[in-house]
């Protein structure tokens, strides 16, 4: 098992990196890693629920979707 740590510094300004925060934590968390998200500058507002609703990347679900997968599979989002 490994200890990943995902970065975020994309928010609503280029929704596709945004989501792939969240998509490949989830992945790993899924496939028995330990994940851990931290969020800096413009990905840091992700964490308001109209901006993470609104921010929906291409091919994937919107961000506040991922981000309750995140928190189910009880992976730790530092900001």
């Amino acid at each position: 098992m490994a200890k990943l740590l995902y970065m975020g510094t994309n928010g609503s300004n280029d929704p596709t990196k945004a989501a792939l925060v969240f998509v490949g934590a989830n992945g790993a968390a899924e496939a028995g890693h330990e994940a851990e998200i931290t969020l800096l500058g413009e990905a840091v507002y992700l964490m308001k629920d109209e901006v993470a609703a609104s921010t929906i990347g291409s091919g994937f679900p919107s961000v506040k979707e991922l981000m309750a997968t995140t928190i189910a599979n009880g992976t730790p989002i530092n900001i």
